[in-house]
Formats: C-alpha cells, sequence, structure tokens
C-alpha cells in the first residue's frame, strides 16, 4: 500500500500552494470583511484552471477527473489560504461541474460544462429549503411538465456560491409514486425569466463565500435540461453529495492544515516564563493532537478519492472522509484559539477566522449527525 503522492500530485501541491500563499492569503482578511471574494483572485484562479480541476481537457478543464486524490491535494492547499475559496472551488467542482460531465449528455456538456471548466461561470447545486434540510426527502419546489418544458416554482435556500452562479443544479419535485416523492435534477440557466436572487446570507465563517436563497417563479426550463433521469433525483442528488463531500473533506483538511501551521510558528515565538510555549508540555500536547487528526483526515479523504476513481463504492467512505475531515478541522482550530491566548480571539490573527470557518464545516454538504447515519445505515445493511 503506497501514501506517497505522485511526482504530479506533489507538483499540484506545490504550485497551488505557491499560488495560494501568492495571492489567496493576502486577500483573505479583507475578503472575511466584505464578504465578497476578491475579484483579482477569481481572475488568478480561472488562469490557473481551478475551477476545471476535475473536468477533461476536451472540456475546457484541467484534467483531474481520474485523479480525485489530486483534486484533494489543490482543495486542500487551496482552503490552507482561505476556506472560503476552498469550498467556492470544491462546490462548483463537485457537485455542479463533475456531475455534469459524469451524467450530462454530450449537449449539455457544450453547452454548460465548457464555460463551468474555464470559470466563466460558477455553478451552484440547489436542494436546501426551508424545510429540507437533513430532510433531503423534503423538498418542496415543484416542476410541473407542460409540453416540453417544465415549470418551476418554489424557493431554495443556503445555495453555495447562489448570488453568483450562472449555471445551477435544481432538485425539484416532480410528482409522487405510492406516496413518495419523484424528484428530478434541472440544470438551469441564471439568465431564465422568473429566477432572481433573494436573501444573502450573514454568516459566521467563510464569510467571503456567497451563501444565498434563490427564488423560482414560473421558471421554464427546458425538458433537455434534465440531468440523467426524470423521477430520479433524490438518487441522482446523493450520488452528486458522494462525490461532493470528499471535495469539502479536503478543504477541512486544508483548513485544519492551516491552524496547526499558525500554531507552529505560534508555540515557537510567544515567550513567557522566559521560553518558547512550545516548550510547555500543555501546548505540546495539543499539537500532537492536532497533527494526528489532521494527517489522519487527509488520509480518509485520500481512500475515498482512491475509492472512486477505482470504480469502488465509496458512498460510505465520504461521510466518513467529511466526518473526521471536518471535526479534526474544529478540533485544530479550537486549539489554536486556545494556544494563542488573548491573540487567538483578535481579528489580527488568522486563527480567529479559523475557528468561524470551521464550525461550518460540521454542518454544511451534511451535517456530522447525517454523516453518522450515513454510516451506520452502511454496515448495519451489510451486516444484514
Amino acid at each position: 500500500m503506497d501514501f506517497s503522492l505522485s511526482e504530479k500530485q506533489k507538483m499540484l501541491k506545490n504550485v497551488t500552494r505557491k499560488f495560494a500563499e501568492e495571492f489567496i492569503v493576502p486577500a483573505a482578511r479583507e475578503s472575511d470583511e466584505k464578504q465578497e471574494l476578491d475579484d483579482t483572485v477569481f481572475q488568478r484562479m480561472k488562469g490557473m484552471n481551478f475551477f476545471g480541476s476535475c473536468i477533461p481537457e476536451e472540456y475546457g478543464g484541467a484534467g483531474l477527473h481520474n485523479d480525485s486524490i489530486g483534486f484533494c491535494v489543490v482543495i486542500e492547499e487551496i482552503a490552507r489560504g482561505d476556506a472560503a475559496w476552498g469550498i467556492t472551488t470544491a462546490v462548483h467542482n463537485g457537485v455542479v461541474a463533475y456531475p455534469i460531465y459524469k451524467f450530462g449528455t454530450e449537449d449539455q456538456k457544450q453547452k454548460f460544462l465548457i464555460d463551468l471548466a474555464k470559470g466563466n461561470k460558477i455553478g451552484a447545486f440547489c436542494l436546501t429549503e426551508a424545510n429540507a434540510g437533513s430532510d433531503a426527502g423534503g423538498v418542496q419546489l415543484t416542476a410541473v411538465k407542460d409540453g416540453d418544458e417544465y415549470i418551476l416554482n418554489g424557493t431554495k435556500i443556503f445555495a453555495t456560491s447562489g448570488g453568483i452562479a450562472k449555471t445551477l443544479l435544481v432538485v425539484a419535485k416532480t410528482g409522487e409514486k405510492d406516496s413518495r416523492k419523484k424528484m428530478t435534477v434541472f440544470i438551469v440557466d441564471s439568465n431564465t425569466p422568473g429566477y432572481s436572487v433573494g436573501v444573502k446570507e450573514d454568516k459566521m465563517g467563510v464569510r467571503a463565500s456567497n451563501t444565498s436563497e434563490l427564488v423560482f417563479q414560473d421558471v421554464r426550463v427546458p425538458q433537455e435540461n434534465i440531468l440523467g433521469n426524470s423521477g430520479e433525483g433524490f438518487k441522482m442528488a446523493m450520488k452528486i453529495l458522494d462525490f461532493g463531500r470528499i471535495g469539502i473533506a479536503a478543504q477541512c483538511v486544508g483548513l485544519g492544515q492551516a491552524a496547526l501551521e499558525a500554531s507552529i510558528k505560534y508555540a515557537n515565538e510567544r515567550v513567557q516564563f522566559n521560553k518558547p510555549i512550545g516548550k510547555f508540555q500543555a501546548i505540546q500536547w495539543k499539537i500532537a493532537d492536532m497533527s494526528c487528526a489532521i494527517e489522519a483526515a487527509r488520509l480518509f479523504t485520500y481512500k475515498a478519492a482512491y475509492l472512486h476513481d477505482t470504480g469502488s463504492d465509496f458512498g460510505m467512505a465520504s461521510a466518513m472522509a467529511k466526518l473526521v475531515s471536518s471535526e479534526a478541522a474544529m478540533q485544530a482550530a479550537h486549539s489554536a484559539v486556545q494556544i494563542h491566548g488573548g491573540y487567538g480571539l483578535m481579528k489580527a490573527y488568522p486563527v480567529e477566522r479559523y475557528f468561524r470557518d470551521a464550525k461550518m464545516g460540521e454542518i454544511y454538504e451534511g451535517t456530522s449527525e447525517i454523516q453518522r447515519l450515513v454510516i451506520a445505515a452502511n454496515l448495519l445493511r451489510k451486516g444484514a
């Protein structure tokens, strides 16, 4: 069993880290305060082809569609610079662009995927509603067939990148069968009449990442914009989230790594009682625990990515990766603030932001509780 990165993956790691250090890190604090992503960074991200990381080159991507570990390495290094850019890139790739590549028709790829891969358009995955959070089956937004079109009505909330997205994957209710909802996933262009952006959320963490309410009022979508098959939207959404969680896990690993590195630096520099605080066992144990948790999360994430690329069943592995990584990031951020003491509470130090960002990771893309349900259900089903 080889745990080493390939030469290509090492190169991806080095190049992305250098980019993040030079462009993402310097803009992170101001982006957090303004609650918007820096446009200069965005343009440079486009130039680096980060928005097409896991899309083949023939559609304008970077060609990591068969190298999910390489994709994780990229997301990790971006998130190490700023978790807001980490989730924006992970969501755009993992639950919008990649599903269109994986499940879309050739016409859909030509129409939507190329612009997504090149970063000309940002994507959003629209599942969550007021009554459909952890209960993904509670979707109320309706899509009623009218000739060769469907008319969408309803509201989505908490859509990552929703306010800036131009291409949306929308999960809608398209009927019922035997009292069970039938759902379908639609590709929706933001220029479609009747679509509008509602409230932009004022969040605790990853504040630069746009999170918005989306309103659909008699939005007409052609039948050819259905992703997959009509009535199979719930199954499609779960498949999309399985892969998406790998990217979110990588984002959390990067955030945890940033908290660890900041803590090591501070512990070596901060002097109390005539010696660096890193000489005290209480600090050493925190750093050791942080390092172990982050490395375990990284290995969980790479395993899920490996299973995906080998065509194996990876759903439970991705749930494990997301659970372990988000909680490791939260542990690392918590310890980082504690190690920094009073300075850890100040916005002048990035660990204050890391702490707020890390809490978000335990909730979005499926809460820790939902991940535990997914894992337990898999194990009990196999046991039966």
